[in-house]
């Protein structure tokens, strides 16, 4: 891969200013002091609040504490997406700090994942390495590496160590010269809400009388059938048949065209990696070795432009 490590370290110590709340509701020994983190953007809210739980516990009953999780403004934080996508996708024009509410009852089953230890974690964190491995390289990389290899890539994201993740992680950012990138790019596109995105995207290409008739077949539908596709993800090479570079631009044409702006329409969406919007000329390969999560994948948010 390119050497620009200054660009790795930018998004590897991307920090977001958080402020945690105790829900109200949940208060039984005293009033809850708020509890204050920069929460790195790379890693997973259940991997970095051990602090938070333990701040907590001191003004609850410890008895009825069941498994902590996390919410904003009414919407379950799925502790499975890294938190910089997270904030993205949910608080990205929100004053700063990020107010996260916290709760110990009611998990909301239908919502989130059970993450009872970091061993699930970490369980996920390789399972997204191996899925972008194989993508990249026919998981020829991934499984030429050692058990104790595995390790060293999720011990340098659990303790925040740059140096020690990356003599690994370059490894998985490799391909031969004459390729000129990867097999294909691991991406997933993330929609602020599938149902803006629907009603956009109707609007856009299908007639309103159309429109009209879906909208109101749709609202006998529940909610875990509009979610079962959170993200966007398909197979998408860097450089075409034909040797064209394909940037970002290219992708979103192919797979999510709703995100790009009509020709002299005003502009409705921001298309947001690690809190920056990229031109959308950039090359898809630099984007896919530069600003990766640690899982390998490039998590791309798709947001409405906020209104004034």
């Amino acid at each position: 891969m390119a050497d620009d490590k200054d660009v790795l370290r930018d998004v590897w110590f991307g920090r977001i200013p958080t402020c945690f709340l105790l829900n109200q509701d949940e208060v039984t020994e005293r009033e809850a002091e708020p509890y204050y983190l920069l929460l790195p953007r790379v890693s997973y809210l259940t991997l970095v609040t051990d602090k938070v739980k333990k701040h907590f516990h001191k003004v609850i009953r410890t008895d009825d504490a069941e498994e902590m999780w996390f919410e904003y403004e009414g919407t379950p934080l799925k502790w499975h997406y890294p938190i910089g996508v997270l904030f993205d996708l949910h608080a990205s024009n929100t004053v700063l700090p990020w107010s996260i509410t916290v709760h110990f009852k009611n998990f909301p089953e239908r919502d989130l994942l059970h993450c009872p230890s970091h061993s699930v974690i970490e369980a996920h964190f390789m399972s997204s390495i191996k899925e972008a491995d194989a993508l990249k390289h026919k998981s020829q990389v991934v499984n030429d590496m050692q058990k104790k290899d595995h390790k060293q890539l999720w011990m340098g994201l659990q303790n925040d160590k740059f140096d020690q993740f990356w003599a690994m992680n370059r490894k998985l950012m490799e391909y031969p010269t004459e390729d000129g990138g990867f097999r294909f790019i691991p991406f997933r596109i993330y929609q602020h809400s599938l149902h803006t995105f629907i009603a956009t995207f109707l609007l856009c290409f299908v007639p309103v009388s159309a429109v009209c008739s879906y909208c109101s077949d749709t609202r006998s539908l529940s909610s875990p059938t509009l979610s079962d596709r959170p993200f966007i993800q398909k197979q998408f090479r860097p450089v075409s048949p034909e040797g064209h570079v394909h940037t970002l631009g290219d992708l979103l044409k192919e797979v999510y065209p709703v995100a790009l702006p009509n020709e002299g329409g005003p502009k409705r969406f921001q298309v947001v990696i690690h809190g920056i919007e990229p031109l959308l000329e950039t090359p898809l390969q630099w984007l896919s070795e530069h600003l990766s999560h640690p899982d390998s994948f490039l998590h791309i948010c798709v947001i409405p432009v906020p209104s004034d």
